[in-house]
């Protein structure tokens, strides 16, 4: 093979966004499959030979009979001199009932059972697949848009060699990211929330970002955690860590958070900002 095929294993959960990993993969470049036989995988990825190629395929409890051999084909195409990474995406029980209730679809494995008897025969069946995943989202708080946006930067054509930073500023309000590596609480900042003039402002309003962060906690702060970070990223990236998302949480995820995760991200000219919560009520 004159050129290396790059493969992206598309897997997870019925009803966690592998159709919007799909599109993201197509926009992206990638040539994708949705529901491939897994014994087939091999002889796609041949017929692409001959040049760099960029695949992706769906393959999940669709499989039925074939999804057991995922596995070891995946291997196979490993040995083969073929890139492979798996990427899963998984949500909670809850996200994945409360999906299926609002569409009314039915779950693949729920036979005459109910949606959560189909959760948990799914979960058993990709346990395997799971474990070999390189790359796992948890899709139960994003939007499409979100999950996109999440894909691109894993397998986008300029994807970054180097370890890829997200700050993301987040409400604890709303609950803590499950995408997070490293959560820091900035509650202990005093809140622009209680200063009339500051209150209907976010973190990202000039004025909000000097209450905050000439703050001399803030300030302090911000000093031990871009110390901490230039000690950990690149014994992360050493290590073979490609993602590292640093969460930044106060009450509503407006004001605090959102200051100082736009301060730090600065501090680090590659990094990616996320403001989860700051236009949410």
């Amino acid at each position: 093979m004159s050129g290396q095929t790059q493969i992206v294993v598309i897997t997870g959960m019925s009803g966690s966004g592998k159709s919007t990993a799909v599109r993201a993969l197509e926009d992206a470049g990638y040539f994708c499959i949705d529901n491939l036989p897994a014994p087939l995988l091999l002889k796609v990825a041949e017929l692409s030979s001959g040049e760099p190629h960029k695949l992706a395929f769906v393959i999940d409890v669709r499989e039925g009979k074939f999804l057991d051999q995922a596995p070891r084909v995946l291997d196979e195409a490993r040995r083969a001199g073929h890139k492979v990474e798996v990427l899963f995406l998984d949500a909670t029980d809850e996200s994945l009932h409360r999906r299926y209730s609002e569409t009314r679809r039915r779950h693949p494995l729920a036979g005459r059972g109910s949606v959560a008897d189909g959760i948990g025969r799914e979960r058993a069946a990709l346990k395997e697949l799971r474990e070999q995943a390189q790359h796992v989202i948890d899709t139960s708080s994003l939007t499409v848009h979100e999950l996109k946006a999440q894909v691109q930067q894993r397998f986008g054509s300029e994807q970054a060699t180097a370890l890829s930073l997200t700050v993301m500023s987040f409400g604890f309000k709303y609950g803590v990211p499950p995408q997070a590596d490293l959560v820091f609480d900035v509650r202990f900042v005093p809140n622009p929330y209680f200063v009339p003039e500051l209150k209907a402002l976010t973190g990202k309003d000039a004025p909000v970002a000097q209450f905050v962060l000439e703050r001399e906690d803030a300030k302090q702060f911000m000093v031990h955690v871009e110390q901490l970070l230039g000690f950990l990223l690149p014994r992360y990236q050493k290590e073979g860590k490609a993602y590292l998302t640093v969460a930044i949480g106060c009450t509503g995820g407006k004001h605090r958070s959102v200051a100082i995760a736009h301060a730090l991200a600065e501090r680090f000219p590659a990094a990616r900002v996320w403001d989860r919560d700051v236009e949410k009520e």
